[in-house]
């Protein structure tokens, strides 16, 4: 943006935690922000109260968590950039009522997600996991028995969204027939087939793939009722959320061969830093693939996750487009010249707009462009006004009733 800001960019202060891609790093400091400052791990709440006093802007990954308290600890904070994509660490009501834009990526990583459930299927599919054991204890096991191709087998997806979209591209690739589960009615892409249910899905599916939210309606969908209707002998596998699976559910259908293999990358409880104990019910199980959370971790996903949400963050700092928040309101706005802009975001009740118009016009303030946008708790106003008077309409517009944020953006 050409239009320089009201306040310095080179007073900026932006905080990024967990190792953040060295993308957002340059997408910042190439738009002219300096006080960039980058940590390698996730913050306690009470570290993260400390250092968020003067923070305008924070990136965060899955670990570090947003209460309320560190909110309220944060009076300059204008957002918070969720690199991954996810935004369940933060207390998205407490940001929305303090007028905090909260962004993500949910896009960006879908590739590498669905390249690595392929992968993950020929695996065990193959039975690789228990011949590498043997072989890494000296054991030959040169054997067809139980191995098969992906090929003319059925991939049952459920969550037709993002990802599960990818993975349906790429299982159709390998000569897969493809199914899915939305609870969203979707558009198939190739040749994929919807069902009306879990049952049926997981009835008909050699291989069943979870990627859905984290919601009170997908919590443990996979538990011992719906496991006595997978078909026999099925792979299970969950990149998505850790609290979508009862997992000693899991492990007795293992055991007993309802389930002939599964991979888990997402737990219930997961440790804070790498090299801290982990514990699940399925370690120890040859024909189960562990990974630490890492089915979107790839050098090009970070690097689209850092460019992605750096990029939205400067747009909501520099312009007050909040498109892809999920707290202020998301808007599109155009850029005016000859006008200073002034966002206010203000608690969604009956006046508010009628008041901001008529505080203008009693001073006599022409307003040259104005934008609203709502959701159930607060209410987003981007003005562009008289350059002339704008120091005058923003002192205004931090007396009307009902105010959360006021900023004066150019």
């Amino acid at each position: 943006m050409d239009q320089k800001t009201s306040f310095p960019r080179e007073k900026i202060r932006i905080l990024l935690l967990e190792n953040i891609s060295d993308a957002a790093v340059q997408t910042f400091h190439a738009a002219g922000y300096t006080q960039v400052e980058k940590l390698s791990r996730a913050l306690s709440e009470e570290e993260l109260i400390k250092a968020i006093k003067d923070v305008h802007l924070l990136g965060i990954r899955s670990k570090t968590h947003i209460t309320e308290n560190v909110l309220e600890a944060a009076p300059h904070l204008h957002a918070i950039g969720c690199f991954c994509i996810g935004t369940n660490q933060v207390n998205l009501k407490a940001a929305t009522e303090r007028g905090v834009a909260v962004f993500n990526a949910p896009y960006s990583n879908t590739r590498s997600v669905a390249e690595l459930i392929i992968a993950l299927s020929i695996m065990l599919i193959r039975k690789i996991p228990d011949k590498n054991k043997a072989a890494h204890e000296g054991i030959w096991l040169k054997d067809a028995k139980g191995s098969y191709e992906l090929r003319g087998k059925t991939m049952g997806i459920i969550g037709y969204g993002n990802i599960g979209t990818q993975v349906s591209v790429l299982a159709e690739a390998m000569g897969m027939k493809v199914i899915f589960y939305d609870v969203v009615t979707k558009l198939p892409i190739g040749n994929a087939v919807p069902v009306k249910s879990l049952k049926e899905l997981v009835s008909h599916a050699d291989i069943i793939t979870l990627h859905v939210p984290a919601t009170p309606a997908t919590k443990n969908m996979i538990n011992r009722n719906l496991l006595k209707h997978f078909k026999k002998g099925a792979i299970l596998l969950n990149y998505a959320r850790g609290d979508v699976m009862d997992l000693q559910a899991v492990r007795e259908a293992l055991e007993n061969g309802t389930l002939s293999g599964a991979a888990v990358d997402v737990f219930p409880e997961e440790p804070e830093k790498n090299g801290d104990r982990f514990t699940t019910p399925l370690q120890g199980m040859s024909n189960v693939i562990l990974t630490p959370h890492i089915g979107g971790s790839t050098e090009e996903a970070q690097w689209n996750i850092g460019e992605d949400v750096s990029n939205k963050l400067l747009q909501y700092l520099e312009t007050g487009t909040s498109i892809g928040s999920h707290t202020v309101p998301p808007m599109h706005v155009p850029i005016l010249s000859g006008a200073h802009r002034i966002l206010h975001i203000h608690k969604n009740v009956p006046g508010v707009l009628s008041e901001i118009n008529a505080l203008l016009s009693n001073h006599s303030i022409n307003v040259l462009g104005q934008y609203l946008k709502t959701n159930e708790q607060i209410g987003y106003v981007v003005l562009d006004v008289d350059t002339r008077l704008s120091k005058e309409a923003f002192n205004l517009l931090k007396k009307v009733k009902h105010t959360i944020k006021t900023r004066m953006l150019y």
